[in-house]
């Protein structure tokens, strides 16, 4: 399979901007992943080294470059804070499958950016990467992330049992997937309150 570049979009709905990451990430990227409570269901313990900041903003135009995959930063429209990320990785081109992901700052859970920007990133999947499926895993105790996943039209599939052990904690995951045909998109979708 020949591979090529998949340039990362540039993404707006009506709160968000979805955008390449950029070094001057790095300092609110950490802050993310250093959470301990926003890591707390996470597959990885919180980042204690600066350096995985970069290491993962490298990651992302290496996904890209690689033509597996696009991660973006997410920021809120009205001022530019930095609410968090989202990506699309291993996209398989023969299989027309791919994952989800995202992780956004605690003072940005509950306001529905989450669901907002999955939804504008699978918009731009399903019309420029022509998927037929999507894949995505949330811890089973992470409920606000699973009510994320079905409000975009992901229906839960099943559960991988004793999946992840963190710092010497076992966990499992749900894994969930969003097919082509039940793909709703919406040119008038608007976020839950």
């Amino acid at each position: 399979m020949v591979r090529m570049t998949l340039a990362t979009p540039t993404l707006h709905t009506a709160r968000l901007r979805l955008r390449p990451f950029t070094d001057a990430d790095a300092e609110p990227l950490f802050a993310l992943h250093s959470s301990t409570y926003v890591m707390r269901y996470w597959d990885s313990p919180p980042w204690t080294d600066h350096a995985r900041a970069a290491r993962f903003i490298a990651k992302c135009r290496t996904i890209a470059d690689e033509g597996t995959g696009a991660r973006v930063a997410i920021d809120r429209a009205s001022d530019g804070a930095f609410v968090g990320w989202c990506g699309l990785t291993g996209w398989n081109p023969d299989y027309r499958s791919a994952s989800l992901g995202y992780c956004l700052d605690e003072a940005m859970w509950g306001h529905g950016y989450a669901t907002e920007a999955a939804h504008a990133l699978l918009e731009w999947a399903f019309d420029t990467l022509d998927l037929n499926r999507v894949q995505a895993e949330a811890d089973t105790r992470n409920e606000a992330s699973a009510r994320v996943l079905e409000k975009v039209g992901f229906v839960r599939e099943g559960t991988l049992r004793e999946d992840c052990v963190v710092n010497g904690e076992v966990s499992d995951s749900w894994v969930f997937g969003l097919i082509k045909r039940e793909w709703r998109p919406s040119a008038v979708w608007t976020p839950d309150r």
